[in-house]
């Protein structure tokens, strides 16, 4: 019997159990309550990897839920734009993995956390055949350079369509960031050139890192990101738009390889503590997925020694625990007849 808290639809050969967040009243009261409770944390600076972002004032805060229902709950800088950097690489790679499919995306990019800072050189080469995991800046890069075309206007094209479907609106290139990007990205410039001796690039290694560099400069707001994590937890539908962006299975193998390195080498830490699919980003950004309930997305720049927001962090703690996101945590069943003995 369906219940609001789990009902079971049916999905091909099998079931999957899509769940339901709280009453409307709940999740706006928890999502406040979440802002209230974390504004005031000064904890953590602001990534001085480009000016830009270590420009952005540092008491900006938003946090934003948005329900596979397509119910948004939202405080705080919710609207306000910054830079989405690495919150875009699980989207990229579910663009990708629609094209080619998900054997062929983990043949060639591989599924493995490296358990090493997203922008390691090592990483290539202690991986499986220069593989690694596409939340990692070389497995990123090996992803753009899967995006279908043949020149770089058309992956261009296919990326920011594909990132704007997943936002359900046009989302607009942050001209600053990418010109200062494209100035300093010379361990990415390396990132690739490895890659093109392991084989496991297949595109050009310079115009493939300018995609990159490009697709992390497209501007967005903590609305976006529950925007998009909400469309990877309804199975690929966009639930704003009703527009239907990947199949659910990219969804199943897009949380997959989030969940082994959405945060880099504190992965683990973050799934002790949160027990969701997560990605973050050195402008501030954080997006997490609960499949079948919805996405959260933050947006605060001061971040931790590992690159994290640290108010995006306290947040989806709080909310995945009150929300009743966490995939890890259950229950007894209360009305499970007593056990009985046979012979």
């Amino acid at each position: 019997m369906e219940t609001q808290v789990e009902s079971r639809e049916r999905t091909g050969d099998g079931y999957v159990s899509t769940g339901h967040l709280p009453s409307p009243e709940m999740v706006k009261a928890l999502v406040s309550e979440a802002y209230e409770r974390f504004k005031s944390n000064g904890e953590g600076r602001n990534s001085d990897v480009y000016p830009a972002l270590a420009k952005v004032p540092r008491d900006l805060f938003g946090v934003c839920v948005v329900g596979t229902s397509g119910n948004v709950y939202a405080v705080g800088d919710t609207d306000h734009p910054f830079s989405i950097m690495s919150v875009s690489k699980p989207f990229v790679f579910a663009l990708v993995c629609q094209s080619i499919g998900g054997e062929q995306a983990r043949e060639k990019l591989g599924a493995n956390s490296t358990g090493l800072p997203f922008n390691s050189l090592a990483a290539i080469e202690r991986g499986v055949d220069g593989r690694t995991n596409p939340m990692v800046n070389v497995g990123a890069i090996a992803t753009i350079s899967l995006v279908p075309g043949t020149t770089i206007e058309a992956k261009w094209k296919f990326i920011h369509d594909g990132l704007s479907r997943f936002a359900g609106r046009k989302l607009p290139l942050n001209e600053e960031v990418y010109a200062c990007a494209s100035q300093t990205n010379f361990r990415n410039q390396s990132i690739a050139r490895l890659l093109q001796s392991y084989g496991r690039i297949y595109f050009d290694p310079a115009q493939t890192t300018d995609l990159y560099t490009k697709q992390c400069s497209l501007n967005v707001s903590a609305k976006d990101l529950a925007v998009m994590g909400a469309t990877l937890a309804d199975g690929g539908m966009n639930p704003l738009t009703q527009e239907r962006v990947v199949d659910a299975i990219v969804c199943h193998y897009t949380l997959a390889v989030m969940t082994t390195a959405g945060l880099y080498e504190t992965s683990g830490d973050w799934l002790y503590d949160i027990g969701l699919p997560g990605k973050s980003g050195i402008s501030g950004g954080i997006v997490t997925v609960s499949a079948g309930k919805g996405g959260l997305g933050t947006f605060a720049p001061p971040l931790d020694g590992a690159g994290n927001s640290v108010k995006g962090q306290l947040v989806a703690k709080f909310l995945s625990q009150r929300l009743g996101m966490d995939l890890f945590v259950s229950e007894p069943e209360k009305s499970r007849p007593p056990h009985r003995r046979t012979r």
